[in-house]
């Protein structure tokens, strides 16, 4: 039998040595005050801050109650009262309680229900998308407030500095972020990123997907995540993806995606369509959640930078959709012309973006220009928008005779403005 006295006393041992580590704020916050009863959700991928983040507003908050159910030792837990009563002897009957990994223990919903009526102050992580989305929205309807924590940012990374940097500096940081990602042990503890990136997915695929949905075998799992991520920014079907990997129809390797969007290691983006047939049948793009992931795990993806540089783009735009400000799509004509990012604000299309590392030679810029002008055309959009590396003007260019006005932007400057 477990004894709980000791796995709450070991994990308050390890929550302080937590908050003696040097800490990054990152650049948004999660409102939380005792006016309230609302249970305060942060979701995301493993490893991206998330406990660091709760454990340190748990902090300002006074402190609180503290249990990680990624804790091997909890693994069988079928009923917590033995492990709150250890909490409330360790932490002094506490107000605020922090649960971290909260998926892991069964019919959790049902604990935080019950804990939130007695009038405990809850703050919860979590690392499965459809988990802490679908299964909050339906059990804790207008009580729970979330935000989605992924790794840093680059704008996160570059205000960690703590310097006003120059041009030569962010262009140099921005280099680094592309090929070495934002996951905070790599970055901020020297961890060697391919063994903890590998360790990582591993992880994930195991424990958050395996085990929870009861596959027999991980290998064709492990090369639709494998696909993924040698193949960032580009198109796929179900049907291309079944053919290289593991599984046995188109079928599985759209639950098997699905389950990878869940578990936060990559996220898709639809076509733009107006019919809902079409958008069901037409193919999707598919960027992993960091860009490390690419690199290190990928199929020599570095040698793409352009793909990369998308990947990277498509994060900042994600995180504005997940945050419910945005819908966002990729957009391709008839005769191939694509527009890689269409942006929908309050039903109507505001912004239409091209993404370019170089557009110095003719042929591409003559090229992504293009496909502005014919999206710009289609979709009644003005705001044409194409972000580069290092530069920022404001351009007329004429096609087929019509003349738009396009935004040249850098993208080290866009990614500090969004």
């Amino acid at each position: 039998m477990a004894n709980f006295r000791d796995i709450v006393l070991t994990q308050k041992n390890e929550l302080e040595i937590q908050l003696k580590r040097s800490y990054v704020e990152r650049n948004f916050s999660l409102r939380y005050t005792t006016e309230t009863d609302l249970v305060r959700v942060v979701i995301g991928p493993r490893r991206a801050g998330k406990s660091t983040f709760a454990i340190h507003l748990l902090h300002k908050l006074g402190g609180g109650g503290y249990a990680n159910f990624d804790d091997e030792r909890l693994a069988n837990l079928t009923e917590a009262d033995s492990l709150l009563a250890a909490i409330d002897e360790i932490y002094g009957n506490p107000l605020h309680i922090l649960f971290d990994e909260i998926q892991n223990f069964p019919k959790w919903e049902l604990l935080i229900n019950r804990l939130q009526r007695t009038g405990k102050h809850l703050l919860i992580t979590g690392s499965n998308a459809n988990l802490l989305s679908s299964e909050l929205a339906t059990h804790l309807t207008g009580r729970h407030q979330s935000v989605i924590l992924l790794p840093f940012s680059f704008s996160e990374i570059l205000a960690s500095t703590g310097k006003q940097n120059t041009s030569a500096e962010t262009s140099a940081v921005f280099d680094k972020f592309l090929m070495e990602g934002g996951y905070p042990e790599p970055l901020l503890r020297g961890a060697n990123r391919v063994d903890y990136l590998r360790d990582l997915v591993r992880a994930t695929l195991l424990k958050d997907i395996v085990r929870r949905y009861k596959i027999r075998s991980s290998a064709g799992l492990e090369d639709v995540a494998h696909y993924f991520f040698s193949n960032v920014a580009k198109e796929f079907s179900f049907r291309t993806v079944a053919s290289v990997a593991r599984v046995s129809s188109p079928t599985t390797a759209e639950k098997y995606t699905r389950m990878l969007c869940e578990s936060f290691l990559i996220f898709t983006l639809n076509r733009l369509s107006f019919k809902a047939r079409e958008r069901s049948s037409a193919n999707k793009k598919a960027y992993a959640i960091d860009p490390a992931l690419a690199v290190c795990l990928g199929t020599r993806p570095g040698q793409d930078l352009g793909r990369l540089a998308e990947n990277v783009i498509a994060i900042a735009l994600w995180r504005r959709q997940m945050a419910g400000e945005i819908d966002l799509f990729f957009w391709k004509s008839k005769e191939l012309h694509e527009v890689d990012f269409v942006i929908k604000e309050r039903g109507k299309i505001s912004q239409l973006i091209q993404v370019c590392v170089d557009l110095s030679d003719p042929h591409t810029r003559t090229r992504e220009f293009r496909a502005l002008v014919k999206a710009s055309e289609e979709l009644r959009c003005n705001v044409l928008i194409c972000l580069t590396r290092g530069q920022n003007a404001v351009e007329d260019f004429t096609w087929n005779g019509t003349t738009v006005q396009i935004r040249v932007i850098s993208m080290e400057d866009w990614l500090q403005q969004i």
